[in-house]
């Protein structure tokens, strides 16, 4: 062993005898530096030692020479002359300081920050979806998160594997046109597929836009009405979907304008389209849910990640999610339940998730079952009808052998958990090893992410008894009699989420003690901002901080027992009928369709007061088996509520109608019951399709206006540039004074944007100094930010453009006749001498235009900003101005020549004196470059990709 005083002395000796170390402290030294150049100190996720200096972590020439003089300064040596140019990673610095001499730099070594969590622990620091992913993948990229069951087969998908098909998918995204902000729908079967589209429209920075595929030919004309108006109010610009839905696509595309295009998995996946990463911010939307019950009025519920990171972490908190926790789910991932509750939860907290398609599950309700019991699964949820179909629909013979032993919470909720289904379930399934304290009734919706509340760990079911005349009649839960045979039943289910609120408000708002039914309010970092692009249905959510379920529920020892929707109850006489319960017990007749019962209010204004209409479906056709049947339910339906209903209608199968998920939709069935549709026979698919066709050509008509329209403003346009471009060129050449030639450009530009009908918001001129040295930057979005430049700036700049314009006479004559100064982009040692020449320009004098962001491409958004310029004016004290520049992107776009209609707005701001802040240049720099950046990013129209998230 070497003595400990000879590595000291030897700094590359030190660095091979603790090579760990010195790696911690020069990926400590990067993520310092990184903390410093970002706003409010956003790290990138994943610092390591391949990580690219300037691809990965945004680190330009002038930023890395900061780093070589604190690596320097830190190791306290001298680091080989051609480093700058040879070190594209820390790995590369690493090397290079093995090899480094003595110099005479003090050693300070920085403070190391205490490791990451390890892989068996949560990602506490996460604040998106992505950073989740992220951080699971590079602590455990082969851990399996996923295994999808279909055919009898098991499909392993790793983190590694999200992460790559999430990259593949946002190039073919970004490929297409979508840009940060944009909503993309997902129209995708529960399957393989789904998770790395989710995951890559949000890696695109775009917004997940989850539908349900159509499930029946016969369905397909409701299915298109249903999800227009859907895809109409979220503005979807493309559709994600399987190959044999594409003419369903093409039929949606036709009536909604926004949609561009219909891609599948496989061609996003093919692209050769390189990925420019979008880093979301925790405030930014992760999905736009949809409720399934969804028609002419959609309301999409707006999540954010940290909405959706709140929910997951407060629902792992109530669970005590353990590292050897299995999550097995047929849930469709379209759903907040499935999408939320079972993946992103799983993702989360690192456990396995099992899935199958719905489909494999209502085929036979055992695979369920059975992949608890294969796979050891100890969490799994499902809708109250699940459980029922369970109970009832599953043969002895298929339970040969079943072990639910290891189930430790059966969660049941998405809808009115029925009491009676609970026992049914516990009876048929305790001797295969469930256990009661299993099964978890929960209270939750879209408005809050997806769970609001849980009941405590392990106690099983709580049935509340109360009186029925006095809760119908006053709304008060008082505990019924053991005798009283006509009690209503109500579920408990549980307490609020840590860090979630619940309460119980009568009509004016005023909360209600316990035992009081009323309307359930709640609010926590869960609950959705709004309803996306409805802001007359976000006012009526929201009220002093409460938001509004929609449900009535009463309050017994803190615990929530939901009563129903506050839409569907039924007034009758000064009573309050509660559907569900008719329903259900309706649904138990035999020779009546289970779950396919609806029972509504219609209003009759001869009472003033509402009618109790049922409607139950029969594969009964003769006649006098449907009238006996029929006074089977009105005597099941008195004896219920001791008294009649006012209509009752035996009625055929497919009456009934549903969402996507098997829940009844009685507002609909009621709409059409008064049109007289209800039980209207339904046409083939055919049918269906030649309908839609027909009516989708008059938009398709309109939009192919439209196409001719923007296509003649091209070709005017190009007219325009091909009459002002060739003379304009001749006097620049012939120009011998930059003032000269600026005037001329300045002309020549005006003239294009007057005669292409071009408005320009110009505001704060004025703060453009007249005279004297000044930095100018622009952010930089399309090519005609240059004309625009010409065309607002009355005094002439030396705009820095990119080398390679000076490669060819027809761009080097005119640029230089500008003044423009030429400088380097990919050699870092020509670009540290450019900046150099940069400050000497200053100290002559001379009035600089820069774009920092270095040249633009299709995506939109705020790049990180190169520091040369800010470091220039730092080191020379001269101001700089910021200028933000918007719409020319969506005019002109990278990779396009076709010029669009549009509006630029050029907003200048006041100038930042360059002798202000910190004493020390390169800190004072990133002060002008964050100031800059702020107003920049406040007026650009663009989101800032920089953003911390």
């Amino acid at each position: 062993m070497e003595p400990a005083s000879a590595a000291s002395d030897d700094p590359a000796r030190a660095v091979r005898t603790d090579s760990q170390g010195a790696a911690r402290v020069l990926l400590e030294l990067v993520r310092e530096l990184c903390a410093e150049l970002r706003p409010r100190g956003a790290v990138p996720a994943g610092i390591a030692l391949d990580s690219m200096l300037e691809r990965d972590l945004g680190l330009d020439s002038l930023a890395r020479v900061e780093l070589l003089l604190r690596v320097q300064r830190a190791f306290g040596v001298d680091l080989p002359e051609d480093t700058l140019a040879r070190a594209a990673t820390p790995g590369d610095l690493l090397e290079a300081l093995r090899g480094a001499a003595p110099g005479g730099m003090p050693h300070a070594a920085p403070t190391v920050r205490p490791p990451i969590e390890s892989a068996d622990a949560e990602p506490l620091a996460a604040r998106t979806l992505l950073e989740v992913l992220d951080w699971h993948a590079l602590h455990a990229p082969e851990r399996v998160q996923i295994v999808h069951l279909a055919e009898g087969l098991e499909r392993p998908i790793t983190g590694a594997d999200l992460v790559q098909s999430a990259a593949r998918v946002a190039a073919g995204l970004q490929a297409r046109g979508v840009e940060p902000g944009h909503t993309v729908a997902i129209m995708l079967p529960t399957g393989p597929d789904y998770f790395g589209v989710y995951l890559g429209i949000l890696r695109a920075g775009a917004i997940p836009v989850p539908i349900y595929p159509p499930a029946h030919p016969a369905q397909l004309e409701e299915h298109v009405r249903r999800h227009v108006g859907i895809l109409r109010n979220a503005r979807a610009v493309l559709l994600v979907t399987v190959a044999p839905a594409r003419a369903v696509g093409r039929l949606l595309k036709a009536h909604v304008p926004s949609i561009r295009a219909i891609a599948t998995p496989d061609e996003l996946s093919t692209t050769d389209s390189a990925l420019h990463p979008v880093s979301p911010s925790a405030d930014d939307v992760a999905f736009i849910q949809y409720t399934s019950g969804t028609t002419g009025d959609p309301k999409g519920v707006v999540l954010t990640h940290a909405n959706l990171l709140a929910n997951v972490r407060a629902m792992g908190a109530a669970i005590g999610v353990r590292r050897d926790d299995v999550f097995v789910s047929w849930l469709p991932l379209y759903h907040d339940m499935g999408l939320i509750g079972a993946w992103l939860g799983t993702m989360y907290f690192g456990v396995p998730l099992v899935v199958m398609s719905p489909l494999a599950f209502l085929a036979r309700p055992v695979r369920w079952l059975r992949a608890i019991h294969a796979h050891r699964g100890t969490l799994s949820a499902a809708p109250n009808f699940a459980y029922e179909l369970c109970a009832r629909r599953i043969d002895d013979a298929e339970l040969e052998g079943l072990d639910l032993g290891s189930w430790r919470w059966a969660f049941n909720g998405a809808e009115a958990v029925l009491p009676d289904t609970l026992e049914r379930f516990i009876r048929r399934f305790e001797p295969h090893g469930l256990r009661r304290e299993a099964l978890a009734p929960v209270y939750g919706l879209a408005e809050c992410s997806v769970g609001l509340a849980f009941p405590p760990p392990g106690r099983g079911p709580r049935i509340d008894r109360v009186a029925r005349e006095r809760f119908e009649r006053g709304g008060e839960a008082v505990p019924a009699r053991a005798d009283d045979a006509r009690a209503l039943r109500f579920t408990g289910c549980g307490r609020p989420l840590p860090g979630h609120a619940l309460r119980i408000v009568d009509a004016r708002g005023e909360p209600l003690p316990e035992r009081r039914e009323g309307r359930l309010e709640f609010r926590g970092p869960s609950a959705t901002r709004g309803y996306f692009d409805a802001p007359q249905a976000t006012a009526r959510l929201l009220r002093d901080g409460w938001l509004d379920s929609g449900d009535r529920a009463y309050l017994a020892d803190g615990e929530v027992f939901v009563t129903g929707r506050v839409k569907d109850i039924v007034i009758r006489g000064g009573r309050n009928l509660h559907p569900h319960e008719i329903e259900d017990a309706v649904g138990e007749l035999p020779g009546v369709r289970k779950g396919c019962v609806v029972a509504f209010g219609q209003a009759d204004p001869g009472t003033g007061t509402e009618r109790l209409v049922v409607l139950a479906e029969t594969r009964e056709t003769d006649a006098a088996a449907r009238a006996r049947l029929r006074d089977e339910v009105a005597a099941r339906i008195v004896s219920v509520l001791g008294e009649p209903a006012d209509a009752i209608e035996m009625v055929a199968p497919g009456t009934v109608l549903k969402t996507s998920s098997g829940k009844v939709r009685r507002a609909a069935t009621r709409a059409a019951y008064e049109s007289g549709a209800a039980g209207a026979r339904v046409r083939g698919g055919r049918w269906q399709l030649a309908r839609l066709a027909a009516g989708a050509a008059w938009p398709q008509l309109r939009r192919a206006g439209a196409h001719v329209g923007e296509w003649l403003f091209a070709a005017r346009a190009w007219g325009v540039l091909a009459m002002l471009a060739p003379p304009a060129w001749l006097l620049l050449a012939l120009s011998r004074r930059p003032a000269r030639a600026w005037a001329i450009a300045g002309t020549a530009s005006r003239l294009l944007l007057r005669a292409t009908g071009t408005p320009v918001r110009a505001t704060g001129l004025e703060h453009v100094p007249r005279s004297g040295p000044v930095v100018l930057v622009v952010n930089h979005a399309s090519y005609l930010d240059a004309i625009v430049l010409a065309a607002m700036l009355p005094r002439p700049l030396a705009v820095l453009a990119k080398r390679e314009l000076r490669e060819r006479w027809i761009t080097r004559v005119p640029l230089q006749r500008l003044g423009c100064a030429f400088v380097e982009r990919f050699d870092v040692r020509a670009s540290v001498q450019d900046a150099g020449c940069v400050e000497a320009l200053l100290r002559d004098g001379q009035p600089l235009g820069v774009y920092p962001e270095g040249t633009f491409g299709a995506t939109p958004g705020l790049a990180p900003f190169h520091l040369g310029a800010f470091l220039a004016a730092a080191r020379t004290h001269a101001p700089v101005v910021p200028v933000a520049v918007s719409g020319t992107r969506a005019m002109l776009r990278a990779g396009s020549w076709r010029p669009r209609r549009g509006e630029v707005g050029f907003a200048v701001g006041a100038p930042l004196r360059g002798a202000d802040g910190p004493s020390d240049p390169f800190a004072r720099a990133i002060v002008l470059r964050d100031a800059a950046r702020a107003h920049i990013a406040a007026h650009c129209g663009e989101p800032d990709l920089q953003s911390p998230g």
